[in-house]
This record gives C-alpha cells, structure tokens and sequence, in this order.
C-alpha cells in the first residue's frame, strides 16, 4: 500500500516493498517536531508487524545532533525485535555527518548516489600508525623522492613533514590533511554548513572556543565530535570534555574553515567582525528615499555592529544570487536563511537577543516605524554594492517569539529581460513570438508563486516595446523599471487596486496592458473586456498548469462565450535547478527509466556530486521548462460549453499535448537538469 500518515502534520511517504518498508520524509528532520512525525510512522509500522524498514533520506538536506540520536535508537529498537534499520537516497552532506559520527558503522547506508569526496586510489590504505610520507606515496600524491628531499628539510627547518609539503605545493593541504586523519586514525572534514549542529556549536563558549581553535560539530548520546588542528592534543580535549561534561572525539579540521565559521556565529556582545569578511567598499545604503529622490546616499559608519552585520547579511546574499533573506526569531536562537535557487539555506543562527536590533536596523533602513511591533509593516530598501544598484522589499510579520522579517530581492543584474534567454525550446519560442506579434487579445503567464511568472511578461514588454506603442503596466509592486513604458503600482491602503487602476488606464489610450496578476471577477472581466476591444492584454494567473487557468477565469465569473474569444493562449511554465556545473557527473541511465519513457538505446544523463559553489546540493542556478496552450478554433467551441477539467484534459490529450513534464524530459536529455527535480516541480 501506499499511504501517507494522516494524523502527522507533515506527510511521510510509506510504502511496503517486500520484506522492507520505505519510508520517506518530506521535509527536514532538523526539529522534535518532524522526528516525531517520523517516529510516529515507525509506530504504526511496528504496529502492523513491519519491523524492516528503510528510510529515504532524499529530502533531507542534513542531519544534526538530535536526528543522529534518534536514528541509532531506532536502529537499537528495531534490532531488539529482530528488525532492522537503514538507510537510502542521501546526499554527500549526509554521507559526510554520517562518517563523522560513526553513524555509518551504526547503521547501513544504501544507494549513496553522491558519494563524498574520494581519492583515485582509495583501495590503497595502509591505515592509523603508517608513516604520513608512505600514505601520500602509496596514494600516488607524491613521489618517493619528494618526501626523502621533505625529510631533508625537516631536519634543517625544524617543521613538520605535512607543512614542508603543503608549502612547496607539492600536495593540496585538503590531500596532506586526509593522509593524516588515517595516520592518526581520525576522520577529516572540510566544515561547512550542513556538516555542523549550530546547536551543538553554541554549547562550548565563543572565546574558550576561539582559544583552543575547536568546534563541536555534533553530539551524539554522551559523545561530542569536536573539529580540531591539533588531533593528538590531550590537554584541549579534557578542558572540553570538562566544559561539557561529556566524551571528545577529534575530528580533523583545517585552521581556516574553523575560525571562520566561530567568527559567523555572532553573539550580542561580540560583533567587530564580519560574518563575510570586510563589507565591500562600494557598499552604501540609500536612505531615506522619498519622492524618489534617490541622491542621497549614506555612507555606512564603520563603527557601528549592527549595521555592519546587517550589510555584511545583504552582501552576502546578493553575492550567493539568493532570492530571499529571513529572519526568523525562535525561544533559543534567531535563525538567518537565504533562499537559493528556490530552496531555503540557513546561513548563520546568531543569538535571539540580537533579533530586535537587527530588525530595527532593516525598518530605518526600509523608512518605517521602529516602535511599531504589534502590526505587519512592508516598506523598500535600496543599497548599492558590487557596482549596481539592488532592490529589497521589506515585509515584517509579527510572531511569538518577535518579528519574522524577509527580504526579497530585486537584482536587476539577474533579471532576465530577453525573451530568447528564457531557456524556451525552439518550438515554444516561436509559439511565444507569434502570440505577442499579435494585436489584440489576451495572453497569460500561470505557475504557482516564484515560478517566473512575472520575468516572462518583462521579457515579453521589452521584446514588443516601440515608441509607436503605448504600454501601460500595473504592478504590486513595480519590481524593474522599463524604458517607454508607463508602470503603475497597486496601493491597497488607499483602495488603489488592480481592477481601479485598469478601469483608468484604458481611458489612456493604451495598446498594450500588463496587468500584474488577475486575482478576483473585477479585474478578470474587465482585462478580458480590454482583449475584446482592441487591446493586447498581459497578465499572469495562478494555477497549476496553462490548460488550468480557462477554468480558472471561468471560475471567476468570466463568461465562457467573452473568454473563448478574448484569450489567444496561456504560457504554463516552472523553474527546475540546473545541475551545478562544477561538480557534474555522467551516467547511464537505468533500464527501467529507459523503459518508462521510451528512450532508444543506452541514454546518459548527469546529475551533481555537490560541492562548494553549489551549497553540496548538486544544482546551481535554475532555467525555465514550458507548455504553451493556444487557442484554435476547436478549443473557442469546447471553451464556450464551460468544460469541466477532464473535457479539457482529454482535449489535449487527443493533440499530444507537450506539457511541462515533456519539456522538462527534454532537459533531462541535455543533462542540464534531472529526472528528480523536474518531477518536484512539476508533481509527478
């Protein structure tokens, strides 16, 4: 059977396979809520007599101290009735936690499709207690010569072998620092985010931490995996172990990445650093913007933390390419988050007492109240850095435990105001092109929120622009500036919304309307109306798919008779990840995937290890896929008769149709994408 748990409050996936149930979370692990849903599942699984199961760990960007814990006493449970557990479809970030804290050893691992980071001669090991210049030679990083010349050098310098051959270049440090781990007979790890428990980090004080140069990484039952330089130093491990009243095991860490991420996690009275390093010298915030004077420009006091740390915040997102800033206040500690290609990153946890001075910060920032904590706010703030101008929307909601703010930001540079960069396929570009060659009419853009919608009508207005038209937008809000076209913004506050303003506007004498989102029957009939009468309407409208939105709009109240004239065509479109180009990997695709969509012959598709510039997600950057729904002469007579969804479904399916899957297929196949993230987007 395939049944999700209906009493949790989010879905797990259970399905019995055999001897063994998989189940499978759909959201992270990373609180007590979502491992007790999880173990509430296990439950019910021993409940019925399924004592073998297997968790798919596919949606699950990492593990930290508490979800390690509770995997190895379900592991203990299970084995007591003579049941098992283990593992499936993990990532690298995943793999690597698992490593570190023997979770690994505990429990079996299955299907690791994006194995951690091995050396070409992995089968060589001579393992703890081997000389370091052996390991490196008999791993092929070296030669013999090179280390008898190090051994040399060692005598007369006075340092370490492991040093000599970093600093002559003949070994990567990462390469040196692996060889040592197996000397000693401790793993090595690059910390990053995702390989630590912020939570276990804060246990062990900032300034003991930055003394010793460790950081507890997790603790897992009465163990605490601690990163250190210096593995063989007993003295460190029992101040900690004291501290902490716990076990210390070492892991090995390079210097750098340690301080660098002790110097990120920020505490009230600790901030004269930079969790980025030095804000960039062409940062400046536009203050005080009104009557859209934007000539005053503030330069950032230096001396000041909080502005500084907010700066640093900005920067930093903007660089990564995120979408989204939040700030989110919980009982403990605040969390920071940066939105990246449509998933969210947590960047950094700084204590909750430094919550409210962030947010007041962004609200002088943004020009509003800073007393104001019981009501929503929204507002805009506009910063230069890295030599352009960039956009924020403020918006602020109110909460249990403070003010939960977000950022979205609006980076020109990023937009994409090129219909031919839109990553549509031959056959739909053109289909686009001939829509809006069109002269009147309406044309709509569908998705659910942060699918492109609104990237896709800039693309088009720049692609039909002229200064023979008159192009008339309404936006809420206007996120990029056109030149020759009139753009308006909706004001709720003051009753200015989407249907008033497009009642004026057509006494404007327009050709072309852009009307930013249909959301209620006034603004539906009325942008229908304006395609009837000589106008070529834009608008987006959100459904699931473009064949979606004809009953949408009906729905609504339009009539079926105006629509099926008015409407040209829909564009139904998602955003799927890119697979990062850093880290891709080729591979045959499996039979049964060349079976399922009738591939010919051995097809080979790529997917992402995970690295550095991507997060270790495997995928960086997002490009468009795309179904175009135009009307002919057959859908005006279906449209008429107010068809239900599955009228209009076998309509398309009599056409073959290529939907949004189809399209994403095609994607696959140019191994710009994968089969996994076309079918999140797109629910299949």
């Amino acid at each position: 059977m395939n049944s999700p748990a209906a009493s949790i409050s989010k879905p797990i996936t259970r399905l019995r396979i055999g001897v063994a149930t998989h189940v499978a979370p759909s959201a992270t692990l990373g609180s007590n809520e979502s491992l007790q849903d999880l173990l509430q599942v296990i439950d019910e699984c021993v409940a019925g007599g399924e004592i073998k199961i297997i968790i798919d760990l596919k949606a699950v960007q990492s593990l930290n101290s508490l979800a390690i814990s509770a995997l190895m006493d379900l592991q203990d449970r299970l084995m007591k009735i003579g049941g098992w557990l283990k593992i499936s479809g993990h990532n690298s970030i995943v793999g690597e936690v698992a490593e570190i804290c023997g979770l690994s050893d505990y429990i079996t691992f299955l299907d690791n499709d994006q194995p951690q980071e091995t050396l070409e001669s992995d089968e060589v090991s001579l393992g703890p207690g081997a000389r370091l210049g052996d390991i490196l030679v008999a791993r092929k990083l070296v030669s013999q010569e090179k280390i008898d010349q190090a051994l040399k050098l060692q005598d007369r310098l006075g340092k370490r072998m492991g040093q000599i051959i970093i600093d002559k270049g003949w070994v990567g440090e990462n390469d040196v620092l692996r060889a040592l781990g197996e000397q000693l007979g401790v793993p090595f790890v690059r910390v990053r985010p995702g390989l630590f428990d912020p939570h276990t980090a804060a246990l062990l004080d900032k300034n003991v931490a930055r003394r010793l140069c460790v950081m507890p990484l997790f603790r897992v039952r009465s163990t605490v995996y601690l990163a250190t330089t210096k593995p063989q130093d007993m003295p460190i491990f029992e101040e900690v172990s004291e501290s902490l009243q716990c076990v210390v095991r070492p892991v090995l860490a390079r210097k750098e990445d340690i301080q660098k991420l002790l110097n990120e996690s920020i505490s009230i009275d600790d901030m004269s650093f930079d969790m980025v390093g030095d804000v960039d010298e062409d940062f400046a915030v536009i203050e005080g913007v009104k009557n859209d004077d934007y000539s005053t420009i503030d330069e950032v006091a230096a001396g000041s933390p909080v502005v500084n740390l907010v700066n640093s915040i900005i920067q930093r997102a903007v660089h990564d390419g995120a979408s989204d800033i939040h700030l989110e206040p919980f009982r403990t500690h605040s969390r920071i988050r940066f939105r990246i290609d449509g998933l969210l990153y947590e960047f950094t946890a700084p204590r909750v007492e430094l919550h409210p001075a962030l947010v007041s910060r962004l609200k002088v920032m943004a020009n509003l109240d800073i007393a104001e904590r019981r009501m929503p706010q929204d507002g805009r703030i506009q910063v230069h850095t890295q030599g352009r101008s960039v956009d924020l929307r403020f918006s602020s909601l109110p909460g249990l435990y403070g003010e939960k703010v977000v950022l979205r930001i609006l980076d020109k540079n990023q937009a994409i105001l090129d219909v031919n960069k839109l990553n549509m396929s031959g056959e739909n570009l053109a289909s686009f092109k001939e829509l809006l060659g069109s002269n009147h009419g309406l044309i709509l853009v569908t998705g659910p929120t942060g699918s492109g919608k609104t990237t896709s009508l800039y693309a088009a207005l720049n692609y039909i622009k002229s200064i023979e038209k008159n192009i008339v937008t309404i936006e809420d809000p206007v996120e990029y500036q056109l030149d020759i076209i009139n753009q308006n913004e909706v004001r709720g506050a003051i009753g200015l919304t989407f249907s008033k303003i497009l009642k004026h506007v057509l006494r404007q004498d327009p050709d072309i309307v852009m009307v930013g989102e249909i959301r209620e029957r006034e603004t539906a009939e009325i942008a229908v109306q304006a395609a009837l009468t000589g106008h070529l309407v834009l608008s987006t409208l959100h459904t699931n798919d473009a064949v979606g939105a004809v009953t949408r709009l009906i729905d609504m109240g339009v009539e079926p008779y105006l629509l099926s004239s008015a409407l040209l065509g829909v564009v139904g479109q998602r955003l799927v990840r890119t697979i990062c180009p850093h880290c891709q990997t080729n591979f045959l695709a499996p039979p049964e995937l060349v079976s399922r969509y009738n591939w010919d012959g051995d097809v080979k598709l790529a997917r992402g290890d995970g690295c550095n510039e991507c997060y270790d997600s495997g995928y960086k950057g997002r490009t468009g896929i795309h179904e175009i729904l135009r009307t002919d002469g057959d859908l005006q007579k279906l449209i008429i008769s107010s068809p239900s969804r599955d009228e209009l479904s076998d309509y398309l399916a009599q056409r073959d149709f290529h939907n949004l899957f189809s399209d994403g297929l095609t994607r696959v196949l140019e191994k710009s994408t994968t089969i996994e993230e076309v079918s999140r987007v797109t629910s299949i």
